[in-house]
Order: structure tokens, then C-alpha cells, then sequence
């Protein structure tokens, strides 16, 4: 890549000139691998060259890790982007992004990196690419730095079906920390643009189940999860959930490498909207705090009237940038990440978020959407 200053050598369609980086310090906000991938998906999306520096700048490892040269590599192969600054460690790239042109992809994240943040950086890009895309991705499915993929096909592309955009994922093989090795495939159908969405109501709840996963463990883990989580949320909300299990010994083909458990519950509304809480065992970790944990969670979202979880209003920031129309959303705690999504969205597009509370409080925000198309 040829630079000069803050500009780039660049090749269009009339030839080659000379365009402008978009600057992103990776310390803003958060100062965490989601500024990198929202930047990376948007630079690929906007066909904005960017420079992302201080990348990771307030973690204790700074700069790139596998899990995040996954998520570059990744969008940079479906676009033939040209980047500089691949490699672990690294605190500054140059992503040049170009058309898509991949649309049958397998991607190894490598060891336990989430394959839930690698399809967060992808999916916007996927979302309004030329044609239906269809991914084998191979890495962790549950990672305590991340939602569960389970959490990606219950809230978040549910969610995302009512702006118009269709994806599914099937888990094949879960992969837990520290071999990873989970197999999802990921199958997206482009939208000509997305509909806005409006998430500040909170109707009656119309189901909430509980789903307990667990491998390599005794069976009474899995149900002492449930049992707990259960009997909080009757105790406290007088609702009697639906339990869903999916228990491997290990000896199955697809069971996991290595062992591990978890456990997601999920919300939905009279409106169709969902939203959930999630929890992870750990080695030492009692099975009846895990279920707890994601229980106090569930609990404090309902008690609340919030449609949107923390997760999902940090996710959905976006789409509702991208979208034609308003779209508005109230979520039980405001999040430094949903706030530096915000604002990095901001650099990227024309808008501008009404925000309403503060960090670690109940709040929300509303955007009018660019109206981006295919």
C-alpha cells in the first residue's frame, strides 16, 4: 500500500487515486478488540480506508491477538481488502477494503477465540454482499469474554429478522477453552436495506426457556445449573420456564474436546422481540452459581421492562445506523461498550444517537438511520 500522510494510494473503477485514511484510535472508550472489529466491518462495508492505532490499548496484553487476526482476515477475505499490521501483537493496522468476492468461506479462529465476535465484524458486511454466504467457522463457540453462539441464533439474529436480514448458524461441535475446535456453519441472505426497529416496549413475556449445556461432566451439573436457575426465577418473577438440555459423555462424534458447561436463558416477548442472560462453569465454580448468575441477570432484565440485554443493544447499534428509518431501543444497562460503538459509529456515518442514561444504568438510545442500500 502506498501512503502519503493520511492518504492512500487506492484503485476504483475510473483508476487510481488518492483517498482519505479514516483515523480510529483503538484506545476510545472500551479500548477493546470490538473497536477494531466495528471498524474493520464498517471500513469493509463504507469502503473507507481506515488506519485503527493503539489497537487494544488498555487491555493488560495489548495490541492483536489470534481471535482478532481471525476477524481481519476474515472480512479482508471476502472483500480482497489490502491490510498492513497482520500479525500477533500488533497495534496498528491499515485495512484497504475493496468489493466483495467470497462467497463460499471456511475460516479456522484458531485454539478458543470466539466465532461469536469473528460473525460480529462479519455480519454487516455479510448483510448486504451481492449474493448469499455460507461459512464453516472453527474455533470456541463458548467464551467467557463473549456471548455463547447460542446466544447469536436465539437473540441476535432473531432480533435481526425483523429488519429484514435472514441468516441461521448451526452449532455442529461446541468448543470450549483452551482447544476450542467448535465447528458453526453460517449461512446470510443479503438485504437491499434494513428495516429500523423499535425495542422501548416491554409486553408480557410469552416464553422463557432455559437451556443447559454441558460435556464431559456428570449429568448433575447440568441439572443442578437448571435446578438453580429455575428456582430464582419462580421465586422472584412467579414464572414456571421451559428447560432445554443438551448433555454429551464425550463419546458422541461430535462432542466437544474438551469439557465445559454453560447454561443461557431466554426471553420472549408478546411482540417477538428476545433477549437473554448467559453464565459459564469454571473449574471451581459451584454449578448452582453458575445457574444463579445468569438467572440474577434474566431477573434484573424483567424487573426492569427491558426488551434489549446489554449485549444486544452494544449489537444492534449498527444495523439501527444503517437502517432506513428511527429506530429506538431500551436496554437495562448502558454498557462503556455500547457507548464507544456509538461513537465509533459516529466517525464512520452521518448520525447522530440520542442517548438516554449512564454507564451501568437502565437506559437507551435512538438514531434516525442512514438508509444504507445494496
Amino acid at each position: 500500500m502506498l501512503r502519503v500522510g493520511n492518504k492512500l494510494l487506492s484503485k476504483g473503477i475510473n483508476g487510481f487515486s488518492m483517498v482519505e485514511l479514516l483515523e480510529i484510535d483503538g484506545s476510545m472508550g472500551e479500548g477493546g478488540g470490538q473497536v477494531l472489529r466495528t471498524a474493520v466491518a464498517l471500513s469493509a462495508l463504507l469502503k473507507k480506508p481506515i488506519r485503527v492505532f493503539n489497537i487494544r490499548a488498555k487491555r493488560s496484553n495489548p495490541g492483536l491477538r489470534p481471535q482478532h487476526l481471525a476477524a481481519v482476515k476474515a472480512v479482508a477475505n471476502i472483500t480482497g481488502a489490502r491490510v498492513e499490521g497482520l500479525e500477533v501483537g500488533s497495534r496498528q493496522i491499515f485495512f484497504n477494503p475493496g468489493e466483495i468476492k467470497s462467497f463460499d468461506i471456511e475460516l479456522d479462529v484458531g485454539t478458543a477465540g470466539s466465532i461469536s465476535l469473528v460473525l460480529q465484524a462479519m455480519m454487516p458486511v455479510l448483510a448486504f454482499s451481492p449474493k448469499e454466504v455460507k461459512m464453516i467457522l472453527k474455533g470456541g463457540t463458548d467464551n467467557p469474554k463473549a456471548p455463547p453462539i447460542d446466544y447469536v441464533k436465539e437473540v441476535l439474529l432473531k432480533n435481526l429478522s425483523r429488519t429484514g436480514y435472514s441468516a441461521d448458524l448451526k452449532v455442529e461441535r461446541r468448543g470450549f477453552y483452551p482447544r476450542g475446535g467448535g465447528i458453526v456453519r453460517f449461512e446470510s441472505k443479503p438485504v437491499e436495506f434494513l428495516r429500523p426497529f423499535n425495542m422501548t416496549d416491554f409486553p408480557s413475556l410469552k416464553s422463557v426457556k432455559i437451556f443447559v449445556y454441558s460435556s464431559k461432566l456428570p449429568k448433575h451439573v447440568a441439572e443442578r445449573i437448571a435446578g438453580s436457575a429455575m428456582s430464582h426465577i419462580r421465586s422472584r418473577l412467579g414464572i414456571e420456564p421451559v428447560v432445554e438440555y443438551e448433555i454429551m459423555s464425550g463419546s458422541e462424534r461430535n462432542a466437544p474436546l474438551d469439557p465445559g458447561c454453560g447454561i443461557l436463558i431466554i426471553g420472549v416477548l408478546e411482540n417477538g422481540f428476545a433477549f437473554a442472560s448467559s453464565a459459564l462453569g469454571e473449574k471451581g465454580k459451584p454449578s448452582e452459581k453458575v445457574g444463579s448468575e445468569a438467572a440474577s441477570e434474566f431477573i434484573r432484565q424483567v424487573e426492569h421492562k427491558a426488551p434489549a440485554d446489554k449485549n444486544l443493544a452494544d449489537q444492534l447499534v449498527v444495523y439501527a445506523a444503517l437502517a432506513d428509518g428511527v429506530s429506538s431501543l431500551r436496554t437495562h444497562e448502558l454498557t462503556l461498550h455500547t457507548l464507544t460503538t456509538i461513537r465509533l459509529v459516529e466517525l464512520f456515518l452521518p448520525v447522530k444517537f440520542e442517548v438516554e442514561g449512564g454507564i451501568g444504568s437502565p437506559g437507551g438510545y435512538r438514531v434516525v438511520g442512514i438508509g444504507f442500500k445494496r
